[in-house]
């Protein structure tokens, strides 16, 4: 009985914590569309590169499109946590990048990555 009690307020304490379940990619895909689409999109390169197979991708690997030094050598492959490190502060994760944009709430970034993942 004590046993039970302790493993739903474990449980409890979890749906406290932003990111503990699973991201929403339909809001990733709203987020995307009102903040990145103006320099991205999934299938054209713009001011920003393409997105679509980005995650599991390398850093600055895009062929058709001019990545910076700095993102080309950084020898970084996109996967949620080197997303999310360069979507809090792209400066801080890759110095002398050319993305001068943050997104700062990290349920934002969680549903962003999820939106992502789904451009397979």
């Amino acid at each position: 009985m004590h046993r039970s009690f302790g493993l739903m307020l474990v449980a409890l304490s979890f749906a406290c914590v932003p990111g503990a379940f699973a991201a929403n990619a339909v809001r990733g895909e709203e987020i995307y569309n009102s903040r990145c689409i103006a320099c991205h999109s999934p299938d054209a390169n713009r001011v920003g590169p393409k997105h679509r197979g980005v995650v599991g991708r390398k850093a600055g690997s895009l062929a058709d499109f001019n990545s910076s030094k700095a993102v080309r050598t950084a020898g970084v492959v996109w996967d949620e946590e080197t997303l999310d490190q360069w979507l809090a502060d792209p400066q801080g994760f890759i110095p002398g990048q050319r993305m001068n944009f943050k997104v700062t709430d990290p349920t934002d970034r969680a549903d962003l990555i999820a939106y992502l993942k789904t451009l397979q």
